[in-house]
């Protein structure tokens, strides 16, 4: 396939990099790290005007109605500066409500979503971690036509900024998937510490929070739903972090030809040269990978788990390998809080186990082979 971009998604991205580059700059990101959700909500105002919380919503329900390409795009240069935002969260939102939700579920959130008057997230995973349904061990108790939650969602995304949660839950030995309001009664969160500040998670408690028929997710399978949402997310996670490990990777070129070591810029040793010069490899390889599961998404989705498991895997680590030997390449002020590679280290380690870590998805790849 022609893995080349269009004209107009060469505009969006010019477009959203000069949006990073002036309204969202490091010095702002280290601001917006230390408020309660690490969100702006003057800049998610901004973002919406532009039409990029829609990007994923088709136009009857005020969307731009693009593709996950096209949002790919978007999320590289977001990620290429750290830029904290629920934009994945939401997007993952959007997915589920797009694919599974009823008409008048899609005509009351959607919207909402575009606008940017609602923020959404995933509320999937437990206190195990475990990925896929075999993680899902939250159950409903049925009350008529009611389904009763009680118990906890772990390692939620964005858990103080959401207005929606899309709950994984099993009721009557089959998954589900419903929309819960966090203003629902009997919902409650947690915030925990994470070692990357631009990314806030926490624990989302469900304390005989009701869900009626409205609220549910039923026009598709569960089971097809949670796989899909999962991938999707393993997709966007990469998509930020490649923007990130390349960012990483410029901020260490432009240190090694300032710093003046022996008399010379210690970018023109060769052991300070065929490290960078790995890294771009990295940033590389994992291009193709990412682009052809943006493209399954929505054009071969009997093959977007390998590719998203792909595209995962080899980010994973080799954003992490990335991470360190930026931070050594600066040496001992790389460790330090007023260097910006720093910031780009610990978003390495966020991103590995998000969505699934290497070792993960090599043994899902390995499965999907029948290996």
């Amino acid at each position: 396939m022609n893995f080349g971009f269009t004209e107009e998604q060469d505009f969006l991205r010019d477009a959203v990099k000069k949006f990073v580059e002036g309204r969202a700059p490091i010095p702002s990101v280290r601001e917006w790290m230390t408020t309660e959700d690490a969100h702006s909500p003057e800049l998610w105002s901004e973002m919406a005007r532009l039409g990029w919380l829609g990007l994923l919503v088709d136009e009857a329900h005020g969307g731009a109605g693009l593709s996950w390409v096209d949002f790919v795009v978007l999320l590289e240069e977001t990620g290429r500066k750290l830029m904290p935002s629920p934009l994945v969260s939401t997007a993952l939102a959007i997915t589920a409500v797009r694919e599974a939700g009823s008409p008048a579920q899609q005509a009351h959130w959607l919207p909402a979503f575009a606008e940017g008057s609602a923020i959404g997230t995933l509320a999937l995973l437990e206190a195990g971690d475990v990925m896929g349904l075999e993680g899902v061990h939250l159950r409903a108790a049925v009350e008529g036509a009611e389904h009763v939650l009680e118990g906890e969602k772990a390692f939620v995304q964005d858990v103080g900024a959401a207005d929606v949660f899309v709950v994984a839950y099993q009721v009557e030995d089959a998954p589900a998937l419903a929309l819960v309001s966090a203003s629902a009664p009997g919902v409650s969160i947690e915030r925990r510490a994470s070692l990357d500040e631009t990314k806030r998670m926490g624990t989302l408690r469900l304390s005989g929070v009701r869900v009626g028929p409205e609220d549910r997710l039923a026009e598709r399978p569960a089971e097809e739903m949670i796989s899909l949402l999962e991938d999707c997310g393993a997709i966007a996670v990469t998509a930020e972090a490649l923007g990130a490990a390349e960012e990483a990777t410029a901020l260490t070129v432009q240190y090694a030809k300032d710093r003046v070591q022996f008399g010379s810029p210690i970018g023109r040793y060769q052991g300070v040269k065929h490290r960078l010069a790995d890294q771009w490899v990295d940033a590389e390889s994992t291009k193709s990978l990412l682009y052809y599961g943006a493209w399954a998404i929505e054009n071969s989705r009997e093959e977007l788990p390998r590719y998203a498991s792909l595209a995962k895997a080899y980010i994973a680590d080799a954003f992490t390998r990335i991470g360190v030997e930026c931070v050594q390449l600066h040496g001992a002020v790389g460790y330090t809080l007023e260097y910006d590679i720093q910031l780009y280290l610990k978003r390495s380690k966020w991103v590995r186990p998000m969505f699934g870590d290497s070792d993960y998805h090599r043994d899902r790849i390995a499965t999907l082979r029948s290996l």
